[in-house]
């Protein structure tokens, strides 16, 4: 069912029949299920049956969906990688750097754990790590901490384009234009924010990035993309498979080559589902036009900070963020989120927040729902805690980080 013509974000909206009886606001998780993932999988299903082995078919899909990632990140077809995770893309890179004269590695708590635990399983090929803290708000304070950690030392800089625990749009050009002065390679983790925020992979400077399709690019899981510049090769990946060969077909199992450009990095076949999935699902958003995408999201985002703070919610960041997601601070983030799901508010729990993501399908009758949601589950709670007999405590604290509010108005039972 390819998209005739430009969408609008009403028009993106009706591609989405969940929406109609639900507000999703948990794409910085998964994907919300749209009409186009149906059509992708007929049309697999048919090729199926049509060829019994539909390997040419599938051939076509995987070199579609290399092309769309490619454009996506405004990059050259030859230097997107096809994974099956993020995880592996990491790992990918990590086996292709040599920590014996640069032995660091520098990344961050904003870092996601399956991206921060390759770096990590590095030590033992004699890396160093080196976290840099929590990106707050206060661009200043992060770059400095980021400069003092990157020196001639370093052989590798990882930074999240957006925290998953917050929200926040990292600097990631300041960032990879201070790893360049010292000669450290640079890795962008942009899971969290491509396909609502433009990305260019020229203007961050970088020399990897990875993204995958089971989030804001509305796919599934299974698979991811690998950006790799020219010359950013390094040594050969520890992990490979048939896919990272010159000439896949030729099928000779006692030959090792590796091809100069981003396939290299593959390694078996790609989950087709996924890929059938991906080609609709940013066939989709190019229909739509990314700046377009951002300032919509940009626009709810905004509207959403401004709407919890009214009502007095305390959030991560102390200013509406720049990137498609609120992080609400609470108490018991999941129970939140179950109070707020059984209300049709659908949103994604992560360590001492409730994760609240916008994408263009979204709006304002959303940011409506949710703060009326959450209005009653504030009032269910604090019934709750009155019939105990648990004395209203004001505001929250996180004990980990004690000049940091939680939203609440009582304690838990």
């Amino acid at each position: 069912m390819p998209v005739r013509g430009r969408l609008d974000a009403a028009g993106f909206r009706t591609w989405f029949p969940g929406l109609r009886d639900s507000t999703y606001l948990a794409s910085c998780s998964l994907a919300a299920r749209h009409a186009g993932w149906d059509a992708a999988w007929a049309e697999m299903l048919d090729e199926v049956h049509r060829s019994g082995t539909p390997w040419s078919a599938y051939e076509h899909k995987v070199d579609a969906v290399r092309r769309r990632a490619a454009a996506l990140l405004g990059a050259r077809a030859a230097q997107i990688g096809l994974m099956p995770n993020a995880s592996i893309g990491a790992y990918q890179v990590a086996s292709t750097q040599s920590f014996e004269d640069r032995p660091r590695i520098v990344s961050t708590a904003d870092e996601f754990p399956s991206v921060s635990h390759v770096w990590l399983a590095q030590r033992s090929r004699g890396a160093q790590v080196v976290h840099v803290p929590q990106h707050l708000g206060d661009e200043d304070e992060t770059l400095a901490h980021w400069s003092a950690a990157i020196d001639e030392r370093t052989a590798l800089v990882s930074v999240p384009l957006v925290s998953y625990r917050t929200g926040a749009v990292l600097p990631v050009r300041a960032i990879a234009a201070r790893a360049r002065r010292v000669g450290a390679r640079v890795f962008v983790d942009a899971y969290q924010g491509a396909g609502v925020l433009p990305v260019d992979v020229a203007e961050l400077g970088c020399d990897y990035l990875v993204t995958g399709t089971c989030k804001y690019l509305l796919g599934v899981s299974g698979l991811a993309f690998l950006y790799a510049a020219d010359g950013a090769g390094g040594l050969e990946p520890s992990l490979t498979g048939w896919m990272g060969r010159v000439s896949p077909m030729s099928f000779d199992p006692c030959r090792l080559d590796f091809p100069d450009e981003a396939r290299r990095f593959e390694t078996g076949t790609p989950a087709m589902p996924a890929v059938y999935a991906a080609d609709a699902s940013m066939g989709l958003l190019q229909a739509c036009g990314a700046a377009e995408i951002r300032d919509h999201v940009l626009h709810l985002v905004r509207r959403t900070d401004a709407r919890l703070r009214e009502a007095g919610e305390r959030l991560a960041l102390p200013h509406p963020q720049p990137g498609p997601m609120v992080a609400l601070l609470d108490a018991d983030p999941a129970a939140l989120a179950s109070g707020l799901a059984v209300r049709g508010v659908h949103v994604s729990p992560r360590a001492n927040a409730v994760r609240i993501s916008f994408h263009y399908y979204n709006d304002e009758s959303d940011v409506d729902a949710l703060v009326e949601a959450l209005r009653l589950c504030r009032r269910e709670a604090g019934r709750a805690a009155a019939a105990q007999g648990v004395p209203s405590q004001g505001v929250l604290r996180d004990d980990r980080h004690p000049d940091r509010q939680l939203a609440g108005r009582t304690l838990p039972p």
